[in-house]
């Protein structure tokens, strides 16, 4: 579990460093362009991190079923071996699908220079740009998506309701109380994180409203990869001690101020 939620850290890490980095430049230097090339990486990364994201929640949802439903097995059925080849294959998925959709944009007649309507270069605003045979790529996109989005929820809502039917037969309430407490936090990060895609990507004609676009999509890659690391830390016990131990302190050296 922990490897897997180091996982989700690089990811949201990464995340965060392809698109922000370069805001935070445009703001203070005040330029605002980005080169052809670099907007092509841009596309590639955001996507491929994307795309790894939704696989890795899935894993994340089948290591849960199986530590909470067949807790004997778990060592057998997710060992090291197997593990490993989840990653490269969530890793290695997201970036081929990435590498498709971002030389299959980037052949398309974009005359320079053009203001993108949104904050980073992304598929649907760089689609507003030309309009010369983007429809049937379009619903390529439209039919993909769920490829993406929907295969992934189709395996992590059943997992969860396996789990919920489990532990509802169990007789220890602190064993019930830790696997709720698991699969909500990380049913929280599968809304966060697959609700904006599904917003973006599987609307028709979202591509013609790219502004709009933009609050789902600030959530995705912004506010998620920040909320991550909170969600899963108020499931550690030693990091919420630590939190009382620094509001408790807090609020005893305010007593002592206001008596002095």
């Amino acid at each position: 579990m922990y490897s897997v939620l180091c996982q989700l850290s690089l990811i949201d890490l990464a995340v965060i460093s392809t698109s922000v980095p370069i805001r935070v430049t445009n703001f203070f230097s005040g330029k605002r362009t980005i080169s052809q090339i670099g907007c092509g990486t841009q596309i590639f990364f955001s996507l491929t991190l994307g795309i790894a994201e939704c696989l890795l929640l899935t894993l994340m949802s089948y290591n849960h079923y199986i530590a909470i439903c067949n807790p004997l097995q778990y060592s057998v059925i997710m060992s090291h071996n197997i593990y490993t080849q989840m990653v490269i294959g969530f890793w290695a998925g997201g970036a081929v699908t990435s590498l498709i959709h971002t030389v299959c944009v980037m052949q398309f007649p974009i005359s320079c220079p053009q203001k993108i309507p949104h904050f980073l270069c992304e598929v649907m605003a760089l689609l507003k740009l030309t309009s010369k045979g983007i429809s049937a790529y379009v619903k390529s996109v439209v039919v993909s998506s769920p490829l993406v989005v929907l295969i992934p929820l189709s395996l992590i809502l059943p997992s969860h309701i396996l789990i919920f039917l489990a532990v509802l037969h169990r007789n220890s309430l602190e064993g019930r109380n830790k696997a709720l407490a698991t699969c909500s936090s990380h049913l929280c990060v599968v809304s966060l994180s697959f609700g904006p895609a599904i917003l973006v990507y599987m609307i028709p004609g979202s591509s013609m409203t790219p502004k709009l676009n933009q609050s789902p999509l600030m959530l995705n890659v912004v506010l998620t990869p920040m909320l991550n690391p909170l969600i899963y830390s108020l499931r550690n016990k030693d990091v919420i001690a630590a939190m009382k131990s620094i509001i408790i302190s807090r609020y005893s050296l305010g007593e002592m101020k206001s008596y002095t």
